[in-house]
């Protein structure tokens, strides 16, 4: 069976989103400080490289094998990554970073709208 146009999108936008992500993540600041040691820093690195790794699977899941929960766990993510976000952009301002944040959280609800409307809808099993 084929792919619906929605699903599609869906798909592209949330692999472009995860893809922003581990650049992100690739090129973090990793240089240790008084309240983070060089291990600290590599566990969060880890932890930050699998669950993107997770979050792709899920993707996985929803668009190929048609799968409902994962969406609601994308839009759960969604909605903790934007609270997070506003939460380092009130702390320390718009900085590169912040801002590659904002683009990857717009293009993850771009992608959860497409696969919540038109021809997505009947796409997902319960």
């Amino acid at each position: 069976m084929n792919l619906p146009r929605n699903v599609q999108w869906f798909e592209a936008l949330l692999y472009m989103s995860l893809t922003l992500d581990a650049v992100s993540v690739a090129f973090q600041d990793r240089t240790p400080k008084g309240d983070m040691t060089a291990q600290m820093i590599s566990t969060a690195t880890v932890m930050a490289g699998g669950l993107i790794l997770l979050l792709v699977y899920f993707v996985y899941l929803a668009a190929q094998r048609r799968k409902n929960w994962p969406r609601w766990v994308l839009a759960t993510a969604l909605v903790l990554s934007v609270l997070s976000l506003l939460q380092a952009i009130g702390e320390n301002g718009l900085q590169f970073d912040s801002g590659i944040e904002v683009i990857s959280c717009a293009l993850t609800a771009a992608g959860l709208y497409f696969s919540f409307t038109g021809d997505a809808q009947g796409w997902f099993n319960a």
